[in-house]
């Protein structure tokens, strides 16, 4: 067994990021059912989907139900993103071991995606923290657009550290960090994660990484070699923000334990597994395998 250096923790984000995006809905058994093969594949961090409003993301509908359907097997980790107060009375009355509270760092895209300005989104955010905590839910607490937005360009690092500062609560907490849009490189993953981790340490942060202009592997890379070894991956690289127009998949989860094996990196993950359900899925969607 390596040492904890060489181990990464994947989050799949499949059932959530990667299909919201999709014109194919699935239903809840059915999103259901990727649930339980991508734990059965040894993926123990699972985003199952999210409380927002059906209307505009219809592919989210009903992950109250998908909730009850699935096993709740011991040892995984369960999460759902919440975007509002109301989606996270819904998710805490349901028993989602673990919430996902994210705020934009763009004003537009914080607009289009919460319906909030960045400080009113803040704000919410901070009380949902504290509402998730006293009721010892996990949170992982984030932040969007953290390495550039497709409204407005490059983000100053500093916001992005602030708004790190504002949500970060307690020492329990993840740390996200997402390139929402895709258009980090490199530098600016470096440039974020050097000025994040004067705050927070490496070992609490998760980097979430979109391929729009095929940088994703790259700068996963680049993550990894300061430290970071959580990341969200979707299977089949499926996956894109539905409120910026072009936005591709995240890094797919199959491509990514190959590409960290190849650095002897320990995932846990069973790499055959992962591709047979990809190939099931993408029939699902109707979409080339």
């Amino acid at each position: 067994m390596p040492g904890s250096e060489r181990i990464v923790r994947l989050q799949e984000v499949g059932p959530r990021d990667g299909l919201q995006n999709e014109p194919r809905a699935l239903s809840p058994e059915a999103r259901a059912k990727l649930v339980e093969l991508l734990v059965d594949a040894g993926l123990d961090r699972i985003q199952i989907g999210s409380f927002v409003n059906p209307r505009k993301v219809p592919q989210m509908a009903g992950t109250d139900k998908l909730w009850r359907l699935l096993t709740h097997r011991a040892g995984i980790r369960y999460s759902a993103l919440v975007l509002n107060r109301k989606g996270l009375d819904v998710a805490l009355s349901e028993g989602i071991p673990h919430v996902e509270i994210y705020v934009s760092a763009s004003e537009t895209h914080s607009l289009k995606n919460s319906g909030a300005s960045v400080q009113e989104a803040l704000e919410d955010a901070f009380e949902m923290i504290r509402v998730a905590l006293d009721t010892k839910t996990g949170v992982t607490a984030g932040v969007m657009c953290a390495f550039g937005c497709f409204y407005e360009g490059p983000v100053p690092v500093n916001k992005v550290v602030e708004m790190v500062r504002a949500l970060d609560h307690d020492e329990s907490l993840e740390i996200g960090l997402a390139d929402t849009p895709g258009l980090a490189e490199p530098e600016g993953i470096r440039r974020v994660l050097e000025a994040v981790k004067e705050i927070v340490s490496v070992e609490r942060l998760a980097v979430h990484l979109h391929d729009t202009r095929g940088f994703g592997m790259a700068n996963l890379r680049t993550a990894l070699d300061m430290g970071v070894r959580g990341f969200d991956t979707a299977i089949g690289g499926l996956g894109g923000c539905p409120f910026i127009p072009g936005a591709r998949g995240n890094i797919s989860t199959e491509q990514t334990v190959r590409f960290l094996e190849s650095l002897d990196f320990h995932t846990g993950v069973n790499l055959a597994k992962l591709e047979q359900i990809r190939e099931d899925l993408a029939r699902m969607l109707g979409r080339p395998s």
